[in-house]
């Protein structure tokens, strides 16, 4: 990844006093959706931090460790790549850590601007500019005694697990392991048509693989009680946006909020602009000022560890 000149000046002082030698890759971008390239600086790495050509990274038998700088690797999330890590002892991590707290308060400030109708008072601010004192005082909720149901329970999840908690609202989060959490009540994959219908909101924060594409489909959408609230902080391409718009449309749907939407950047014509109750962010979720110093701070207390054997903080591989 293209680090700011803090972040980079940072990582260089702490590998000079290091007995590693920096090579600075040609191809990078700041953009997680750009496709990778080839890169003759791989060939030369025994790690990589970034986000490389995964068909490189399963060529270089030299690479040990790939550390990617983003808490969703799509691009690697295939059981070909990770296996052939496996196979010669490669490790991979993510930076899961390093986004959960700016995703889940992200989330959390929807979930309050949507219950304390900010979002409709800025409207009407750049509007008519009128005074519906009545009107929008008596659509103002509570969190408290909401319920939640979270897709996916990884760093995201529990993050905002924990910042929901004071609120005193019903939390349910559906993963495949069914290990039983603190204040949070575990749901398997077969009984999410169960608690959908008790949702006041559902935050998305699942990876895109093969088997979550159009994970919230038109039949799962179905399922949500009129007026609930969805919101997309995972990844565009889990959720069925023909079918999400249709039901914004109809009225189903009490409001989507997305950080994340297929294709990214969203064209300018693309109807999601235009549907009513579907607000948008150019996925800034994760977005802090400092976030390639973190991203920094994160990869050098791994290498740390990795030098002396240790465990790997937000491993995948």
């Amino acid at each position: 990844m293209r680090l700011r000149p803090s972040a980079r000046a940072e990582l260089e002082q702490a590998l000079a006093a290091m007995p590693h030698r920096l090579v600075w890759s040609q191809q990078m971008s700041n953009n997680v959706h750009t496709d990778a390239r080839s890169d003759a600086a791989l060939a030369e790495a025994d790690v990589a931090f970034g986000q490389p050509d995964p068909r490189q990274v399963m060529a270089e038998q030299r690479l040990r460790w790939l550390a990617v700088t983003a808490a969703g690797y799509t691009r690697y999330d295939f059981e070909a790549f990770k296996e052939t890590l496996r196979a010669r002892g490669a490790a991979m991590t993510n930076a899961s850590s390093v986004f959960a707290d700016p995703c889940a308060q992200h989330v959390l400030a929807m979930m309050l601007a949507l219950n304390r109708g900010l979002l409709e008072a800025h409207a009407t601010q750049i509007g008519e500019r009128a005074w519906s004192y009545v009107e929008q005082r008596y659509a103002c909720r509570l969190l408290t005694g909401q319920t939640v149901v979270l897709l996916g329970y990884g760093a995201i999840g529990r993050r905002l697990a924990e910042l929901l908690e004071p609120f005193g609202m019903t939390l349910y989060a559906v993963r495949r392991q069914t290990r039983s959490e603190v204040g949070v009540r575990i749901v398997p994959e077969e009984k999410l048509s169960s608690v959908l219908p008790l949702a006041d909101h559902v935050v998305n924060v699942l990876p895109d693989n093969e088997s979550t594409r159009h994970y919230l489909n038109a039949r799962r959408l179905a399922c949500l009680r009129p007026g609930a609230r969805l919101y997309n902080v995972g990844r565009g391409a889990t959720v069925d946006q023909a079918a999400l718009i249709a039901a914004a449309r109809e009225g189903r749907l009490g409001a989507a909020y997305l950080d994340v939407m297929e294709p990214e950047p969203l064209p300018p014509e693309h109807a999601l602009w235009d549907t009513p109750n579907i607000h948008i962010t150019p996925h800034i979720a994760g977005g802090m000022g400092d976030q390639d110093e973190k991203l920094v701070r994160h990869f050098l207390a791994n290498l740390a560890a990795w030098e002396k054997g240790g465990a790997l903080t937000d491993r995948v591989v």
